[in-house]
């Protein structure tokens, strides 16, 4: 399932003159005018000095523009004052103004990013870390959501289940039971999943590492699928091309991780398909993990949200057998072993997984 389309206007806020943004304004313009004023006082004292000591050295015709040189001074001091206020003190009323809409929880604010230089800079890095929040707010949404829509078919089926054997619309039959164990299994099964998910997203899933062979978790591998692949007519290989290649990782946890991408191979992968695993080394201190099938294939569209929960590239979405967060596990696994995964895909022509792996 990709993620819901959430998008909210983004728009300017109108800077708000409130009473400390007022005083700390009026602040910078009490300084600057502070400045201002004693450097004119300087310059009127100066100008008196010179014209009353050597008088005799200054016709009456510049005398007057000369005792006129603080009023121009001031004049182009309020000149570049106001442009200065306009050039700075615009741009951070903006930002106080967007500062107060984000306190409000409004995310949806942005500053105008055509100021130069390092204030154009500032707003830049505020609206990338207002997105960055959004973004965040519109994940945890979505997770809410998509919990919601999980738990609420199996929940009801319990509950209809039950409630029809206490009315006796049901006899209490075996078969009866066993559904309704099946979703409680199923809820157990999501629930655990997003633990996982949680702990790994967080930084703080336990991992066991040990030292092993990478054959030996290749071979327990075809032992677990081995028969499911030969119910469904696929043909399973897997390849390691130094036999005493070892890495140093959680067992389990890879395993889980490699399970979980066979597991969706077999599901998208017709009769008489083919499932190759092959680790190679591609570095003194990197291995690489690459599972190819010869599935139906991902479309372009999806590519960018399969690691995404409850992603499922079934849009009807009737597979309830699978939690929908497989891929995103696997990913947080290998992230958490400080490694990486990429996958290609070709739709009618299959899907190719590519982790690679330090020895550490």
């Amino acid at each position: 399932m990709r993620p819901h389309d959430y998008h909210r206007p983004h728009h300017f806020p109108p800077p708000h003159w409130t009473g400390k943004r007022r005083a700390y304004f009026r602040g910078v313009a009490f300084v600057f005018g502070g400045m201002t004023f004693f450097m004119i006082a300087a310059i009127a004292i100066a100008v008196y000095f010179i014209a009353t000591q050597k008088q005799h050295e200054f016709h009456g015709g510049i005398l007057i523009p000369l005792c006129g040189l603080p009023l121009l001074f001031m004049f182009i001091a309020s000149v570049i004052g106001r442009w200065g206020f306009r050039r700075f003190g615009t741009p951070m009323a903006d930002v106080m103004s967007a500062i107060d809409a984000v306190a409000e929880g409004d995310l949806s604010v942005r500053v105008r990013e055509h100021f130069p230089g390092d204030l154009g800079q500032l707003a830049r890095r505020f609206n990338h870390m207002i997105a960055e929040l959004e973004r965040a707010d519109q994940q945890r949404r979505n997770l809410t959501a998509d919990i919601a829509h999980e738990l609420r078919t199996p929940l009801h089926i319990i509950q209809g289940n039950l409630e029809g054997i206490l009315d006796g619309v049901y006899e209490a039959t075996p078969e009866h039971i066993n559904n309704t164990l099946e979703e409680t299994q199923l809820l157990a099964r999501l629930v655990n999943d997003l633990q996982t998910l949680s702990l790994a997203e967080a930084g703080q899933l336990p991992l066991h590492p040990t030292r092993f062979l990478i054959a030996d978790l290749m071979a327990d591998l075809t032992s677990s699928f081995a028969a499911q692949a030969a119910s469904l007519g696929i043909d399973l290989q897997t390849e390691v091309s130094d036999p005493t290649l070892e890495l140093t990782a959680d067992y389990d946890r890879l395993n889980q991780a490699l399970s979980n991408l066979i597991s969706n191979s077999l599901r998208h992968t017709s009769q008489g398909g083919k499932i190759s695993i092959r680790v190679i080394q591609i570095t003194n201190n990197q291995s690489q993990i690459t599972l190819q099938d010869s599935g139906s294939g991902i479309p372009p569209e999806d590519l960018p949200f399969i690691f995404d929960r409850f992603w499922r590239g079934d849009k009807s979405r009737t597979d309830r057998a699978h939690s929908g967060l497989g891929l995103a596990i696997t990913k947080q696994i290998v992230l958490a072993h400080g490694g990486t995964i990429d996958v290609e895909s070709e739709v009618g022509k299959g899907t190719t997984f590519i982790i690679s792996l330090p020895y550490q």
